[in-house]
C-alpha cells in the first residue's frame, strides 16, 4: 500500500520550541538577565526546547533562530518577546523577519505571543521594584 506511513513509536515528533526575543544590545553584560530568564524557561517547560535569540547586534538573530527550528524538523513555535511595548520592532520587524523564513520553511508555524510589558505581571513586578528602589522619603 502507497502512502504515508501511521505514526509509530519509533517516528520521532516535531519538537515544540519555544524562541525568547530580547533586543539585543553591543554590551554583553547587558545579555545577562536574559540568559536567567531562559535558564528558568527551559527548567519550567521541559516539554519544549527554549531558546533565546535577539534582534539586533547579538546572536542569533531571530531569523537565524527561526531557521534553525525549522531545520531541526520545529513545525510549531512560540515566541515570545522579551520587550515591555508593542513598538515598531512587533508590528514590523518581528513580522518581516518570520514572513522571510516562512517563505523558506514553510510548514513552520510561528505564533508571537503578546510583549512581555503588556502583562499585569510584569507590570507589577516593574512596579513593586520601582516602589522599593526609592528611599521612602525623598
Amino acid at each position: 500500500m502507497l502512502g504515508a506511513m501511521p505514526p509509530s513509536e519509533s517516528t520521532p515528533i516535531a519538537p515544540r520550541w519555544i524562541v525568547l526575543l530580547a533586543h539585543g544590545s553591543r554590551q554583553p553584560a547587558w545579555a545577562r538577565p536574559f540568559g536567567a530568564v531562559l535558564a528558568q524557561v527551559r527548567a519550567a517547560r521541559a516539554d519544549c526546547r527554549v531558546e533565546l535569540a535577539f534582534l539586533e547586534s547579538m546572536t542569533p538573530l531571530l531569523a537565524d533562530a527561526l531557521r534553525a527550528a525549522a531545520r531541526a524538523g520545529c513545525r510549531d513555535l512560540h515566541l515570545v518577546p522579551l520587550l515591555l511595548g508593542p513598538g515598531g520592532h512587533l508590528r514590523r520587524d518581528i513580522p518581516q523577519a518570520i514572513a522571510t523564513v516562512a517563505a523558506e520553511h514553510p510548514a513552520l508555524r510561528v505564533h508571537v505571543a503578546p510583549a512581555a510589558g503588556e502583562q499585569d505581571g510584569v507590570i507589577a513586578a516593574l512596579a513593586a521594584y520601582a516602589a522599593r528602589s526609592a528611599p521612602p522619603q525623598l
